[in-house]
């Protein structure tokens, strides 16, 4: 008995470690974007693609985009695919929500409806693409939900700046979307740290 109890005490020791190695793994992924022909490098999404084998659970917590002083907030929303997003109204004036298409297919164009001040109402994204919001009631707002298949990404800030943490070690494709630019794509090897990435987007 006193041997089993060893040998259970010495596996448990080694998959402690074990996980513990597999944790250390995890890096992330920081870098900056830089333009040529657009106005600005902020609100451009910046994430890693598909990974062969791997499917990654949607995440429970709701993502909200707020309409406020008649905007979509945020401007672009990356979000892993089967995450539920909330869109709330914030403004003394009815708002509407509907995207025409995903990334071009309209058959998964979708209207929400209107709602007044302070109400919300929740979408599932299920599918891969941009949905590009438009509000019929006010011409002049519009946004974008970036659905993707990993739940690493991030969308750049003012300077261009990103940074993805939690990444597994490995080698992928790290790709970028804006409304404006080209998308590029970049291999990238990520380690224990982080791993760095310059990105030039254009028009």
């Amino acid at each position: 008995m006193k041997t089993m109890s060893r040998l259970a005490l010495a596996v448990a020791g080694f998959v402690a470690v074990a996980g513990m190695a597999f944790t250390a793994q995890a890096g992330e992924i920081k870098g900056k974007v830089s333009v040529q022909g657009l106005k600005s490098a902020e609100n451009i999404a910046v994430y890693v693609d598909a990974i062969a084998g791997k499917t990654f659970p949607a995440p429970a917590e709701h993502v909200v985009i707020d309409q406020k002083k008649m905007a979509f907030i945020p401007h672009v929303v990356v979000v892993l695919k089967g995450t539920t997003v909330d869109f709330l109204n914030s403004d003394p004036v009815g708002h509407n929500v509907y995207w025409p298409s995903v990334s071009g297919n309209k058959k998964l164009s979708h209207n929400l409806g209107t709602w007044p001040k302070d109400q919300k109402k929740p979408f599932q994204f299920n599918d891969l693409g941009v949905a590009s919001l438009l509000c019929n009631v006010h011409p002049e707002m519009y946004g974008y939900v970036v659905v993707v298949a990993t739940p690493y990404f991030a969308v750049t800030g003012k300077d261009g700046s990103f940074e993805i943490k939690g990444v597994p070690a490995g080698t992928y494709t790290l790709k970028t979307w804006s409304e404006d630019g080209k998308p590029t794509t970049q291999s990238i090897t990520v380690g224990e740290g982080a791993a760095t990435a310059d990105i030039t987007v254009k028009k």
